[in-house]
């Protein structure tokens, strides 16, 4: 089963979260879309608007399953080895997904600032498409 991840690219965190997915799973169950790559976007009837919104995964056997911003990060650990306890025991505890969405939502919203950006997107060794100029380092 394929996920498609919509990711920033742009972002040094988004792009380090992303490698480091890249060595976990090794393509396996996810590949990876930068947020500036508008073709790539449209394969999924994603506009730039939603991307602001935080990072957004789609299941690839039924791409009308979407999950977005924090939502998106506890589906994408539930689907890692031995992800599913930790993020059950996560959204199981009271009060903890409510901070944790508070918090997913100021980094996203400040995530330059605290973390950097890239002058090129970081284009992923597991692209869903290849239409843009980036840089893998």
């Amino acid at each position: 089963m394929t996920h498609h991840v919509i990711y920033d690219g742009n972002c040094n965190l988004c792009t380090t979260l992303v490698q480091l997915l890249e060595i976990l799973d090794q393509g396996h169950q996810f590949n990876y879309i930068p947020m500036q790559d508008q073709q790539g976007l449209s394969r999924f009837a994603v506009t730039p608007s939603q991307c602001n919104l935080g990072m957004i995964l789609i299941d690839g056997n039924q791409p009308e399953n979407r999950w977005q911003g924090s939502d998106a990060a506890e589906e994408i650990g539930r689907l890692l080895p031995a992800g599913e306890i930790f993020v059950a025991a996560y959204r199981g505890l009271p009060g903890l997904k409510w901070v944790g969405d508070r918090i997913y939502e100021q980094v996203r919203d400040h995530r330059y600032l605290l973390f950097g950006k890239r002058s090129t997107p970081y284009q992923s060794v597991y692209p869903s498409c290849c239409n843009i100029e980036g840089n893998r380092q």
